[in-house]
Formats: structure tokens, C-alpha cells, sequence
């Protein structure tokens, strides 16, 4: 059994005791959110002895097999982040020797961001490591069953409210 936060615990006593229908699909979405923190919080055990955030990977992410690099707003736009976000990202992951920023001879204006030597060892090692743990966490997942979650993670999609605002053909993605 997934071990629930203790205030999705008391919201399921307080559902009992006042009687709730659904208290099930309470629990189920409870016991969701609590394996999301959970890959959350592994991910950022993971990625710390690196010196890294989730958001500072993706941007390594996004650099490696950029030999000409990235602008910030085309790194902002690719991350979904905003401008001031991918700024403070930037300024931490060349702090620490990630990333260098070059100017463009021709419009200093313009800006590109592209990785270090250190930054792209960095990126190579951690994405092959990253994405193997990733697999485990689906490891013994027959093929039929990952198709069968993914088709019961997008019906619960559809009922948040950004799933109902979400286009058709996004919401029915897989």
C-alpha cells in the first residue's frame, strides 16, 4: 500500500465521519499524488550530488546536441517556463560551470547559450542514467498494461478542469 501524506489521511477520516460518497476515489487520487512526490523527491536525490534541480536538468536536456546552442526565449519556450525563470537557471547552471553564454559578433543583442565540456559530460551520463531509472519505475509492466495505464491516467485527465479546457486533440493524446 502507498503510504499517504498525513493530511490526505485526516481529509479521508473527516470524508468517513461526515459520511462522503466516493471516499475510494478519494484514496485513489491521494494515493497519486503521493507516488508523484514520491518520483519527485527521488529524482531530486538523484540529480542533487550533481548540483542540479529538475529544471536546470531539462536545460541540460535541451543543450546537449546543440553544438550551435540555444537563445534564452527558445530555451524558455522549449522548457515551458517563463523568461525570468530560464534567466535564473541560466545564471546557476554557468555559475557552476555548466554553460557558457555567446554573444553574436554581428547583434551583441542576441544571445546564445550553449553547453561546456563539463556540461555536456554532465548531460550524456545523466540522461542515460536518468532515463534507465525512469524505466524502472514501470519495470514488469507488460506492454498491454502500460497501454492500459496510460489509457486510464488520460480518462482521469479528462475530468480535471484542464483536461475539459484542453483541445480535443490534445486531451485524446497517448
Amino acid at each position: 500500500m502507498i503510504s499517504l501524506e498525513q493530511k490526505h489521511h485526516s481529509l479521508l477520516q473527516e470524508a468517513k465521519r461526515r459520511t462522503q460518497p466516493d471516499i475510494a476515489n478519494l484514496r485513489l487520487c491521494f494515493e497519486l499524488l503521493a507516488l508523484t512526490a514520491a518520483i519527485d523527491r527521488d529524482c531530486a536525490v538523484r540529480l542533487a550530488p550533481h548540483n542540479l534541480s529538475e529544471g536546470k536538468f531539462v536545460v541540460l536536456f535541451l543543450l546537449h546536441g546543440q553544438p550551435h546552442g540555444l537563445s534564452p526565449h527558445e530555451l524558455a519556450d522549449r522548457a515551458g517556463v517563463t523568461r525570468p525563470t530560464i534567466t535564473g537557471l541560466l545564471d546557476g547552471l554557468e555559475r557552476d560551470g555548466f554553460l557558457a553564454r555567446h554573444s553574436n559578433l554581428q547583434d551583441r543583442r542576441k544571445v546564445s547559450i550553449r553547453l561546456s565540456e563539463k556540461g555536456d559530460a554532465t548531460a550524456r551520463t545523466l540522461f542515460a542514467d536518468h532515463t534507465q531509472w525512469i524505466g524502472t519505475l514501470f519495470g514488469g509492466f507488460s506492454s498491454e498494461e502500460r497501454i492500459q495505464f496510460s489509457a486510464l491516467l488520460q480518462r482521469v485527465w479528462r475530468n480535471t478542469d484542464a483536461g475539459k479546457m484542453a483541445s480535443p486533440a490534445i486531451a485524446g493524446e497517448t
